[in-house]
């Protein structure tokens, strides 16, 4: 492929991926920043074991997911499940851990088992997304950022012993200073934290614009109807489990969060999975996301590099 499409295919012809990698790791390097992610098919992988050591010949050793916003579970060490939620759901597009100091610079999915139907991990590229967006609608973000404020409780949502990997809150509220999160402990156990970050960066080796954040992800409005007015009417706006606004707290109106779904969904690409599929993806250079599905879906996700661009 040409230009910025996404994702450059690779085809192996059934030949061993670690050799691929060892080989050409510095050009598939430059093809990860030209097109925002790379596809390796049919190569032999080896299983988890092969897709780990694909990640640590690209990346280094694979990170453990902290400051979780979703529920996984571990396959083998650092190696995880994709997210765990009902097939019949759509995960929106979104860059993984944006809302956090530091992110994951890269993405590792791996098909071990392909869906019956749908189940595609539609990727999308940033570039594409702030270059095309109401420059209006931009200029106001970057001129106030955006804001995640996230509830945890056992009741709804996951817990902040869950999401930060620890019973202790000392270790939690100094692990919120560090990052620039602010704490709030509420009655029956349950913690609320704010963060405000930027909605546009920088590629650290393009130099580019990309619009990398959760500002639309966490918003209220892009879950279904259903499940937000249940979620409303349940909570309150003030106890979501996650919701964002501009960052100076101002609420972002739903023409501007409608109109950035929409421009994430005109730049966005899919392709079926097939079994040992392998998918590398530049996590400034491309959001993703998950398509419903049915049949026994089953993809191997792994992080690698932290970054702060």
């Amino acid at each position: 492929m040409t230009g910025h499409e996404l994702p450059l295919v690779i085809e192996g012809g059934g030949t061993r991926i670690t050799d691929r990698v060892r080989g050409d790791r510095q050009q598939i390097r430059k093809s990860l920043t030209v097109h925002g992610a790379v596809l390796f098919r049919d190569f032999e992988v080896g299983g988890v074991d092969g897709f780990d050591e694909v990640v640590r010949e690209l990346s280094g050793a694979p990170l453990t997911y902290e400051e979780r916003s979703s529920p996984r579970s571990v396959i083998k060490g650092n190696v995880y499940t994709s997210t765990d939620y009902p097939p019949q759901e759509e995960i929106f597009l979104h860059n993984e851990n944006s809302y956090q100091a530091v992110w994951p610079m890269v993405l590792y999915f791996y098909c071990l088992e392909p869906p019956s139907t749908q189940g595609a991990t539609p990727l999308a590229s940033t570039r594409a997304v702030h270059d095309t967006m109401d420059p209006q609608v931009r200029e106001e973000f970057e001129r106030r950022g955006w804001m995640v404020v996230r509830n945890y409780g056992d009741e709804l949502g996951m817990s902040w012993r869950q999401v930060f990997n620890t019973d202790s809150r000392d270790e939690v509220t100094d692990y919120c200073r560090r990052n620039g999160v602010e704490t709030e402990w509420l009655d029956g156990d349950r913690l609320r934290t704010r963060a405000v970050r930027r909605a546009v960066h920088h590629h650290p080796v393009t130099g580019a614009p990309v619009w990398f954040n959760h500002a639309t992800f966490f918003h209220i409005s892009t879950l279904p109807e259903g499940v937000r007015l249940g979620l409303l009417e349940m909570c309150g706006e003030e106890n979501l489990p996650s919701n964002t606004y501009y960052g100076d707290g101002g609420t972002i109106p739903d023409d501007v969060t409608d109109h950035l779904r929409e421009r994430y969904r005109a730049a966005s690409v899919r392709f079926d999975y097939r079994r040992d599929d392998l998918l590398v993806v530049d996590n400034m250079l491309a959001s993703h996301g998950r398509e419903p599905f049915t049949g026994p879906r089953k993809i191997a996700v792994a992080m690698a590099e932290p970054s702060s661009a």
